[in-house]
């Protein structure tokens, strides 16, 4: 299924809706190039999931962690990661076991490593309108 967002408040309560089909121990797979969306649909899940603390990029730090909502939420960044075999390293399971959301930047470098039942989030700009990003859902349905 795919949406069409005007703008990154757009974006965010597209991510907010989102997070209210999510359940414990869900993963949330992004794919998007720099400056697609992906951290203002982060956004959106942490307000979706109730946690009320501000929401930055996990670039430096692989992972950010966000509590106090119905569920955790794990945000991270897998861009500095060589592969699938460096989620080990970083306690992916213990994560994945925590119950919470896992949302994941830069997906399709650890892509063979997620579970079967992720929901997939691919994010593009919209040729005709800079601002604009056409988000493709699958996985989940937003209806």
């Amino acid at each position: 299924m795919e949406f069409l967002t005007r703008s990154e408040a757009e974006t965010e309560d597209l991510g907010r809706r989102l997070a209210e089909r999510l359940g414990p121990g869900a993963v949330v797979a992004y794919r998007g190039g720099l400056g697609m969306g992906k951290t203002a649909l982060t956004r959106g899940l942490a307000r979706g999931l109730g946690c009320g603390e501000r929401v930055t990029s996990p670039t430096f730090t692989i992972v950010n962690e966000y509590e106090g909502g119905r569920l955790p939420l794990f945000h991270f960044d897998m861009y500095r990661l060589e592969g699938p075999e460096d989620l080990f390293d970083i306690g992916w399971d213990d994560y994945l076991a925590r119950g919470g959301v896992c949302a994941v930047e830069w997906s399709e470098r650890v892509e063979e490593a997620l579970p079967p039942e992720t929901v997939w989030v691919a994010l593009r700009r919209c040729p005709e309108h800079e601002n604009w990003r056409a988000v493709a859902v699958e996985g989940v349905d937003l209806t």
